[in-house]
């Protein structure tokens, strides 16, 4: 009798130290929706990165899972801009990029999507900021 309750205390004492390591998981940022009807403009980043900007003053940074060359066209045209009535994440995002009526459009696909705080909204290089 002795001996299972020294067992179940060396037990317990050697699982201790992993439980009090153990952390919680990290809780995934809230997500920002917003409906695709209150998208107000967008502007490149480069070749892999749109802003964008919201009715209500939000801004998004989109990072794109590969280079996108269409993006640094002269004046480019977002086409297919959504798969559904709001934007929540990445896989809300069907963007195509065109030069102009007639021309194709070149899919871009979105790996990330970040609200901007007001600070990194105003730290945008000059022509970044829709």
């Amino acid at each position: 009798m002795i001996a299972r309750i020294v067992m179940a205390a060396l037990a317990g004492a050697v699982l201790l130290p992993v439980a009090a390591d153990a952390q919680p998981p990290a809780q995934a940022p809230k997500n920002e929706c917003f409906f695709t009807s209150q998208l107000d403009n967008w502007r490149a980043a480069g070749d892999r990165a749109i802003i964008v900007k919201t009715r209500a003053n939000r801004y998004y940074r989109l990072d794109m899972g590969a280079r996108c060359p269409a993006l640094t066209f002269p004046n480019p045209v977002m086409v297919n801009r959504f798969r559904g009535a709001s934007i929540c994440s990445p896989l809300d995002w069907d963007i195509r990029i065109s030069q102009g009526p007639g021309s194709i459009a070149m899919s871009c696909t979105v790996s990330k999507m970040t609200r901007l705080s007001p600070a990194e909204v105003a730290a945008l290089p000059k022509g970044q900021k829709p």
